[in-house]
């Protein structure tokens, strides 16, 4: 057993180093959610694939997706520093070969390789943070960690701008091999871990069919009304795969001594409902990230650093109100915190679908920081509701659960919005660079958004009014202590 002294949680204090890290490891995932898009024609200028090009994002996101919750528990079995440090190798493999990538399929491929290792990363940086700090600091230490989001949003489009004017997109992958290196040593120098070890019974059919089961689930959402159509015999032969498979893996879970996805995470009301939130978050920041730029750039024919801009304000409220949760949920209830931010969110996004008639970036920057102040105090209570409802060799599961249906969340969500947009643009020729056109679709983009944003109520209203306290019990109440 490890134990850490509660003395602060600012980089100077004993944990510094280990928050530094996190940061770096989220920085990881952050900028790359942002740096590849304003250099995709510069890439398909290199090596071609314009068709293919969206898969550079979808495959990415797939992979992420359906790795979350095997690492999740392998976490709670070998401990969260190995699964972090491999991660992070991956995600620098991934790095090092998109880099050196020479056609169209294999930069895909390699970016597949990205996305196993970022469906590591973020997981369990989240979940060291349980371990390692007080419930009442977790707040603060979710700010520090979102403010590297709200970075990113600017860091990576400006990145990315430069590298493809000058011609050398691969830097955009290069560049995480410092970052990768850096996150790697200083988790290896600064956080211990001791582990007890014991006997374990891998549940690899498990694992399988849930991978299998989820690829084909969320390849049918983000492939249909795109790469075929909805109705297609395509569309209805993955999903009926997917859902075959599931249901093998569901039965599966129940005999297995240690299933990959225990039957209490879906069955227990809070971790249940925190879920569900949780994928009503992805659904509405993802919404807003796909087609804020588009609408701004095709709409009000801004330049592509405004329209990224005005969508980083969404990013840089997010950590303003996350730093601030604690001090309301202490208050108030981590239920009520959440539906004070949700009700934000729904105020946030119905602006943004009532001013969408008239394209204007300051007016939807405003909208973007609004969402974003109101994600911010819905995000970070129910995760760390749902994180301090159980113990250390639960919670590497439960971290992963929430992000993972975060993940899912925005993987539907961005293929409906897709669905609806592309259903406007079909009624007009050449309807997505027809400015009036893209106002219209970019509206119904908005107003299903909103949708989402009041469908996420619902499951906020049905979280238990749990409140939180200053210390409880196997969450970090001894003075942050690792355990096993």
């Amino acid at each position: 057993m490890t134990t850490m002294t509660a003395e602060g949680i600012g980089f100077r204090s004993r944990r510094g180093p280990i928050l530094i890290a996190l940061m770096l490891s989220t920085g990881l995932v952050a900028i790359d959610s942002t740096i590849v898009a304003t250099a995709v024609p510069s890439i398909v200028n290199d090596v071609g694939g314009f068709s293919s090009f969206p898969w550079l994002f979808s495959g990415y996101l797939l992979a992420q997706a359906v790795s979350v919750p095997v690492y999740a528990k392998l976490s709670d079995v070998v401990g969260r520093k190995p699964v972090l440090l491999t991660g992070i190798g991956l995600f620098l493999l991934g790095s090092i070969l998109c880099g050196v990538a020479w056609s169209m399929p294999a930069l895909i491929a390699f970016r597949v390789l990205q996305g196993l290792g970022a469906g590591a990363v973020l997981p369990m940086a989240m979940t060291v943070v349980g371990d390692i700090y007080t419930v009442a600091e977790r707040a603060k230490v979710q700010g520090y960690l979102a403010s590297v989001w709200a970075l990113s949003s600017v860091l990576g489009p400006t990145l990315g701008g430069v590298f493809a004017s000058f011609g050398i997109w691969r830097g955009i992958f290069l560049v995480n091999i410092p970052l990768c290196i850096l996150a790697g040593w200083m988790l290896i120098r600064s956080f211990e871990e001791n582990i007890e070890r014991t006997k374990h019974r891998v549940d690899y059919l498990g694992a399988v069919l849930l991978t299998l089961a989820l690829s084909l689930l969320i390849l049918g959402a983000l492939g249909g009304g795109q790469a075929w159509d909805w109705n297609s015999s395509v569309s209805v032969a993955i999903f009926a795969a997917g859902a075959l498979l599931l249901a093998a893996f569901m039965l599966v879970e129940r005999r297995a001594m240690e299933p990959i996805l225990p039957p209490w995470v879906v069955s227990r009301r809070l971790l249940a409902t925190t879920a569900l939130t949780s994928a009503g978050v992805g659904a509405v920041m993802f919404g807003l990230t796909s087609y804020v730029p588009t609408f701004l750039e095709g709409a009000a024919r801004t330049s592509p650093v405004l329209a990224g801009l005005a969508l980083a304000a969404l990013t840089i409220g997010w950590p303003i109100s996350a730093s601030q949760a604690g001090r309301v949920y202490f208050r108030i209830g981590f239920r009520n915190t959440a539906l004070l931010g949700i009700t934000v969110t729904v105020i946030g996004t119905a602006f943004l679908a009532l001013t969408a008639a008239a394209p204007n970036v300051l007016v939807v920057a405003t909208g973007c920081f609004v969402v974003g102040l109101g994600l911010g105090l819905v995000a970070t209570p129910s995760l760390i509701a749902a994180q301090t409802s159980v113990e250390w060799n639960e919670r590497g599961v439960v971290t992963g659960t929430n992000l993972f249906a975060r993940s899912i969340g925005s993987s539907i969500g961005v293929a409906v919005f897709g669905a609806v947009a592309n259903a406007i643009y079909a009624r007009v020729p050449a309807g997505e660079s027809d400015p009036q056109t893209i106002v219209s679709a970019s509206t119904a983009v908005f107003i299903a958004v909103l949708v989402s944003a009041i469908l996420t109520v619902v499951a906020v209203i049905a979280m238990p009014p749990i409140l939180a306290e200053k210390t409880t019990p196997g969450a970090a109440a001894k003075a942050n202590t690792i355990s096993s």
